[in-house]
């Protein structure tokens, strides 16, 4: 037997039974010194067979049974500088790996106590002097000589789990070292250490492993501290790997490393910290090739399986895939892919518009990276998904998912059309808009210096002008041209100012406004002149409110002749004038204007704009009917109660809601004292007795298909819009005898469609059962439809969890606490 590790084991033992059993100090400071020649570091130092065999088979033991006699009886009987130089020595300069298990068990295992204390203080300078920079230092040595798997998997839980461990143990009286927030940050810096020793390792030409480190970063990673960490390490990498290639290797590496199951927190926690696609570029290399986890993270579940990352985000993902021309075919592939979910009918039905959004901008930022051989070679490809998803997108009922449509086969018409015009729509000109616009700025810098102008043109209704004045025959121009650099056109004188022509100018002539109604049908069926045309139009209303009896003997006729009246000539707010005209028509004579709509909408031989005309008319004579005070005054708006808007291709349900909104607002009670508010004025619900007349005809055949309208299928559109108006028309119907007949039918309609796809009419069905809770008697709605009642709750809790859009989800929210308030209202109740 070999006598070395006997004698080192022997005088162990005899250190252990001296350091437990005596109370002199000499003979402990002797002790101690004995064994920390094992140690090194010593003038008179063991030899090296022998330290490596304690600091391998003893050592933990040795610290051990330190730990196990600490007391303040026995720390006394050494001064202080014996502490630091022999007691706690071997705690800050053994075998960082062993001491930090030690040190981390005892805490564990010990209660509160001195000996907890002065360990949990020992742990503190351990940290304070590198020692994590030490540990991770030696294990990548083991793991170059290949180590114990076991135990380097213990180090690593321990080493990622220490705050953990030290809050659960002292939970209050935790030392801030410890908190997470200082902790991780630490072990940042000391990882940078490492990979210092690493690099200064490979310059010398010996080999070292950094798997260890890399399973820190990734075991880190994903235990939810990415952000302490990464805040860190990144920076120093960035400016590290600059300008040395073998630091831009180790970090490749440091990255490559990382285990499968914790590589996606580490790229996701990359790609959100650099500031670039250059530096991300930098610091991954070609992770995406050589790892097909990393690249499944980055190609698909960032892109496609989520919607979370902000813009810049987006940008340095997508742009460090441009950079190289080995990650370039990824690139074509995720636009690929890209282009297959936003072309999907399904996905543009169901996905939130959120996500919708998030795929806009990852396929425009693609189509700003292309290349023009890339863009020949996909050419025929991308112009049949623009065409597939273009369609989908105009189908559907929500502007903003159809300014997306718009907006995308707008960059792709730009980028594949080498002749001939491209794609131009019109569309809001909002922040929005504007953002998606200039992530295609890469791609117009690419365009001939010819086409610049035009891509970079407004094409937005907002910035159309309003009216475009004709050239006239004279050839000169009506204003000057910009003058030439140093012209003395630049003069700021009045003298050099060029007058207009004004030769062909003629007098407007005195036009003869109608003052009858019967007058006003004539122009509008028979006249060719254009100017009293559009003047019959400007008073027609004024006139019908003034001639309420006139308007009645001829109310048939003039509804008919305002519905199919087509604009002639251009007129400034056309569709508002006769819209309004109709509702003054209505207003005037309801009963048999009313029958006349609601049996036109649905009549062959009618366009969708039509029918949807119909239905804002209906609302709005509703709410005007509903008003007090409506029958004695010219404008019997008032200034106090919601006003609807029905605006041409815009959303009518916006105004609706905040009318449900106030009216929730005015059922909460407030325990506050305010200003006093005036109440408002009172009179007859004039719609009350005409309820029905409005109601129950639009509801009665809408699942009855015609030739040209079904709105069970194609014409969802109208749907969404009767969904609502029908809500709208329950609302103003509150307290009236037929509000407990319309709310049953209503909700058997509620009922059939509730699954509907379409995200608008989804919208419309909750907005109906809003008005439904609001307008019809708490009392009534419980005892006639207690079924209804429980199976519509049942239907709105799956919605408000469930549904893929974010105005559903919140109505139904909203719904769910109306109806929560009102079963409170109704135990409140004595009996």
């Amino acid at each position: 037997m070999d006598p070395e590790p006997f004698e080192v084991g022997h005088a162990v033992r005899e250190a252990i039974n001296i350091l437990s059993s005596s109370r002199n100090g000499v003979q402990i400071s002797e002790a101690l010194g004995t064994i920390k020649c094992y140690l090194g570091g010593t003038e008179n130092q063991a030899p090296l067979k022998e330290r490596e065999e304690f600091t391998r088979v003893h050592f933990s033991a040795f610290l051990r049974g330190l730990v196990s006699i600490l007391s303040p009886d026995w720390i006394e009987l050494l001064t202080s500088d014996q502490q630091k130089e022999l007691w706690d020595s071997f705690f800050l300069e053994g075998p960082a790996d062993q001491v930090f298990l030690v040190l981390l068990d005892s805490i564990i295992s010990t209660g509160p106590s001195f000996r907890l204390m002065k360990v949990i203080s020992i742990l503190e300078q351990f940290l304070q002097t590198g020692g994590m920079s030490a540990l991770m230092w030696e294990v990548c040595h083991q793991q170059a000589q290949a180590g114990l798997p076991t135990f380097q998997e213990t180090l690593l839980n321990k080493v990622v789990c220490l705050p953990d461990h030290l809050c659960n143990k002292l939970q209050g009286n935790n030392l801030p070292i410890f908190f997470p927030q200082n902790y991780f940050p630490l072990l940042a810096t000391e990882i940078i250490q490492v990979l210092q020793r690493i690099s200064d390792s490979l310059r010398g030409g010996l080999d070292c492993s950094i798997s260890f480190v890399s399973q820190v970063l990734g075991k880190v990673c994903v235990h939810g501290r990415r952000e302490e960490i990464l805040n860190v390490l990144v920076p120093r990498l960035m400016d590290l790997t600059k300008v040395d290639c073998i630091w831009q290797r180790i970090c490749w590496r440091l990255v490559e490393c990382v285990p499968d199951r914790w590589i996606e927190a580490v790229v996701c926690g990359f790609i959100q910290k650099a500031p670039g696609a250059d530096v991300l570029s930098r610091l991954l290399g070609n992770l995406v090739v050589k790892n097909k986890k990393a690249q499944f993270v980055v190609t698909q579940k960032l892109l496609l399986l989520q919607y979370s990352c902000v813009t810049a985000v987006l940008q340095n993902l997508l742009g460090y895939l441009a950079l190289d021309s080995l990650r370039r075919s990824l690139l074509i592939k995720v636009l690929k892919e890209l282009l297959e979910t936003w072309g999907s009918s399904s996905a543009v039905k169901h996905s939130p518009v959120e996500q919708q959004l998030y795929v806009s901008k990852a396929i425009l930022i693609c189509l700003s990276h292309l290349k023009e051989p890339e863009i020949e070679s996909n050419g025929q490809e991308l112009l049949t998904s623009m065409m597939g998803g273009m369609k989908c997108h105009l189908d559907s009922n929500l502007p903003r998912i159809r300014r997306l449509g718009m907006i995308v086969a707008e960059s792709i018409s730009s980028r594949i059309t080498t002749d001939g015009p491209c794609l131009k729509f019109q569309y809001e000109d909002d922040d929005e808009t504007r953002e998606l616009k200039s992530l295609q700025q890469t791609a117009r810098l690419q365009l001939p210096v010819t086409d610049l102008p035009n891509a970079g043109r407004n094409d937005s209704p907002s910035a159309t002008p309003k009216a475009v004045s004709k050239p006239s025959g004279n050839p000169h121009p009506a204003a000057p041209a910009v003058p030439e650099e140093g012209s003395d056109l630049e003069l700021d004188s009045d003298d050099d100012l060029i007058p207009y022509d004004m030769s062909e100018d003629k007098e407007l002539k005195k036009m003869k406004v109608p003052v009858y109604i019967r007058d006003c049908i004539e122009v509008l069926t028979g006249s060719e002149d254009m100017d009293k045309w559009e003047a019959t139009m400007k008073v027609l209303e004024s006139l019908i409110r003034r001639n309420s009896a006139t308007t009645r003997e001829v109310s048939m006729e003039l509804a008919k002749v305002l519905l199919h009246l087509e604009e002639k000539t251009y007129i400034e707010g056309f569709v508002e004038l006769r819209k309004r005209a109709l509702v003054a028509v209505t207003i005037t004579d309801p009963v048999p204007v009313v029958q006349y709509l609601t049996s036109q909408f649905y009549s062959l031989n009618y366009s969708l704009c039509q029918r949807m005309d119909i239905l804002d008319v209906l609302a709005l004579a509703a709410q005007e009917l509903s008003q007090p005070q409506a029958s004695g005054k010219n404008n019997p708006r008032s200034t106090q109660s919601p006003c609807i808007q029905t605006v041409p291709g815009s959303d009518s349900s916006q105004n609706w809601r905040r009318i449900v909104d106030e009216r929730i607002k005015s059922k909460t009670r407030r325990l506050a004292k305010g200003q006093s508010v005036v109440e408002p004025a009172c009179g007859p619900n004039k719609f009350s007795s005409l309820a029905g007349h409005f109601f129950f005809p639009l509801i009665q055949n809408f699942d009855r298909p015609l030739v040209t309208f079904d709105l069970l299928g194609d014409d969802h559109l109208v749907l969404g819009r009767l969904a609502h108006t029908l809500a709208i028309l329950m609302y103003f119907a509150i307290h009236t005898v037929a509000a407990a007949a319309m709310g049953k039918s209503l909700l058997e309609f509620v009922w059939a469609l509730r699954f509907h796809t379409d995200s608008y009419v989804r919208q419309g069905l909750l907005s109906a059962v809003s008005s439904i809770l609001l307008s019809i008697p708490s009392e009534r709605l419980l005892e006639d439809m207690t079924d209804e009642f429980l199976e519509t709750q049942s239907w709105l809790a799956d919605v408000a969890e469930k549904d893929p859009d974010g105005d559903c989800r919140r109505l139904a929210w909203q719904n769910l606490l109306l109806m929560e308030n009102l079963l409170k209202k109704l135990r409140s109740v004595p009996s």
